[in-house]
């Protein structure tokens, strides 16, 4: 789903962020970022001032798809987690229902077990809140008439206007 376009609705978009506040508690992380494939930011909880958070979104994003090329390269759908420790910060990086990006980033105050855990029920989360998201935009496209003003012309209609 990489490259696909997705509207989050302001509801849902609060539903992101507190998910997000949640996994940052429970995880005591510094912050988490939620990224979408293309390298922009969807929603941040934490002590995000602290970050150039446009080019750690993007630097993310691209860091996942090159980690996605060498997997391939040796035969891997995917590497879904990626984790990389500094000498004072660290950052846990998980896919999220094939279309964003979780960025962890903490410290000594936590530990790679604790993130790992809440990452996996946060994700869990986050992808209903995804599926969601796809099941109203669906159901408002479903709702709303067409945006062409041609949609209710026929081919019928056509061969009529050329054949009188």
């Amino acid at each position: 789903m990489s490259g696909t376009y997705l509207e989050v609705y302001e509801e849902e978009f609060e539903r992101l962020a507190e998910a997000l506040r949640r996994l940052r508690y429970a995880s005591n992380a510094e912050a988490v970022f939620l990224i979408d494939k293309n390298g922009q930011q969807i929603a941040a909880a934490g002590e995000v001032e602290n970050f150039d958070s446009t080019s750690l979104a993007s630097l993310t994003a691209g860091n996942v798809a090159a980690t996605d090329g060498l997997a391939k390269l040796i035969g891997e759908r995917e590497f879904s987690v990626l984790f990389h420790e500094g000498e004072r910060d660290h950052i846990h990086i998980s896919l999220v229902a094939e279309r964003a990006i979780l960025l962890v980033i903490f410290n000594e105050r936590s530990s790679l077990g604790l993130v790992r855990l809440r990452v996996r029920r946060a994700s869990e989360e986050l992808e209903q809140i995804f599926k969601d998201v796809t099941d109203k935009h669906e159901s408002d496209e479903e709702d709303s008439e067409p945006s062409s003003p041609f949609w209710e012309i026929t081919d019928e209609d056509i061969d009529s206007l050329f054949n009188e």
